[in-house]
């Protein structure tokens, strides 16, 4: 069993090593499109018209998101709670009012949050963190009933993990809770079995609904 999981466990990296590899040759190409795309708007504006490019599933900002993603958790044998409903993936610029604390999916934010081991001092927007989930985040949430001691080693453990994130949640009802798209479980402190299980099996896990998205080049709050 041991050895089973040593060997999931270096699968595990090389598979982020390979998309860490991929989302820096990506950010190298968006440099250059950025900077491509900079010189096309300002010779559109010279001749006084400017064309903005939408994502395919953005909305047309001109009505208020639909935030009403049907269905309910569900909670397995192992304690994590699975969402079992619709959960929108439309990019929106309207507050979406989630029906979940934290949220695990749905309507977002068109920039994600950094994700790449970031360790959020300050509550983040739920609509940037949410496209983190999307990409295949693991998102670390405490609130002011955690103790010092077990925020600090979950900071490290974050800090040292690509595709993940931690930020303080006051408005959760657990100390500390894990998320990710389409997932949810509360963990008793940062020395909790649970934690690394969950790691394991949702930093870009079979949830994931964008695969090696990037996790880097989005907002750093």
């Amino acid at each position: 069993m041991g050895s089973a999981n040593q060997t999931g466990s270096t699968a595990r990296k090389a598979r982020i090593e390979e998309m860490r590899r991929a989302e820096q040759a990506r950010e190298r190409r968006n440099r250059f499109l950025v900077i491509t795309g900079s010189v096309v708007a300002v010779a559109a504006l010279v001749v006084g018209g400017v064309f903005v490019v939408r994502s395919q599933s953005d909305d047309d900002g001109s009505t208020a998101s639909d935030a009403k993603n049907a269905g309910k958790f569900v909670t397995g044998t192992d304690g994590v709670k699975t969402w079992k409903g619709t959960l929108g993936r439309t990019h929106v610029s309207k507050t979406v009012d989630y029906p979940m604390e934290p949220p695990v999916g749905g309507d977002h934010n068109q920039v994600w949050l950094n994700c790449n081991g970031d360790v959020y001092t300050k509550a983040v927007d739920n609509m940037n963190a949410v496209h983190s989930l999307e990409h295949g985040a693991v998102w670390v949430t405490y609130n002011s009933k955690a103790g010092k001691a077990d925020v600090e080693a979950l900071a490290a453990k974050v800090k040292k993990t690509p595709y993940t994130l931690m930020s303080p949640d006051d408005e959760q009802a657990d100390p500390i809770m894990l998320s990710a798209w389409g997932h949810q479980r509360t963990v008793t402190g940062a020395s909790d079995p649970n934690v690394d299980a969950f790691f394991e099996k949702f930093v870009q896990g079979e949830q994931t609904p964008e695969p090696g998205a990037a996790c880097t080049g989005g907002l750093s709050q």
